[in-house]
């Protein structure tokens, strides 16, 4: 059993969506321990959306369903897919699929661009029809730079989950058994993710 970690490093180098806070941290004795203090955004490196990250009184991070997170997901290889991914790029690839990750370009940079691979509205739609229940992607957003929050709403709105910034370089496309897990922050609209996914068959 392989156990991939796909989860960017999240320190005070960590790529960071512009006007967001870029983490940082201080470590500082305390009665013979080392405690650490943080300040960072809940989307900073790779993290979760909540629906209220873009919904008034949507559902918070930490009322989000486990079983989204955790279970067989579809890592699709989209390299070669135009970085306004069409709907095209999906069709007849996700059906039959809850969990589906995107793997772009994007995977290998180390700089923010705001040109990065993202979903039209068309891909969008296609997916929340699908009945995709997470949705992860290795690019800082699952929407264009100057998107207008559409493609956000679009897919929040049917109760998804959405992982950005994911570490897919070297994943294979196949199925695989995925662990999503944010911090329980209680009543926020995200959080920095750990994010594995295991080979092999078993799960559901």
């Amino acid at each position: 059993m392989a156990i991939r970690d796909v989860t960017r490093p999240l320190g005070p180098g960590t790529m960071v969506y512009p006007g967001d806070a870029v983490p940082s941290f201080r470590s500082r004795p305390l009665g013979g321990s080392v405690v650490s203090d943080l300040h960072l955004s809940t989307h900073s490196g790779t993290h979760l959306d909540a629906p209220s990250h873009y919904l008034p009184g949507g559902t918070t991070v930490d009322r989000i369903p486990p079983g989204h997170l955790v279970g067989r997901a579809r890592v699709l290889d989209l390299r070669d897919a135009p970085d306004a991914i069409p709907a095209s790029a999906l069709s007849g690839r996700i059906r039959g699929h809850t969990r589906l990750l995107l793997r772009t370009r994007f995977s290998a940079s180390s700089a923010f661009s705001p040109a990065y691979p993202h979903l039209t509205p068309g891909a969008a739609a296609l997916a929340a029809e699908a009945g995709i229940i997470t949705l992860g992607i290795d690019s800082p957003s699952i929407e264009a730079f100057d998107g207008d929050g559409s493609v956000h709403r679009l897919l929040l709105g049917q109760g998804m989950a959405i992982l950005e910034l994911l570490d897919l370089d070297g994943v294979p496309e196949g199925s695989y058994w995925l662990v999503a897990l944010p911090l329980r922050l209680e009543g926020l609209d995200g959080s920095p993710a750990r994010v594995i996914l295991i080979d092999g068959e078993e799960g559901a």
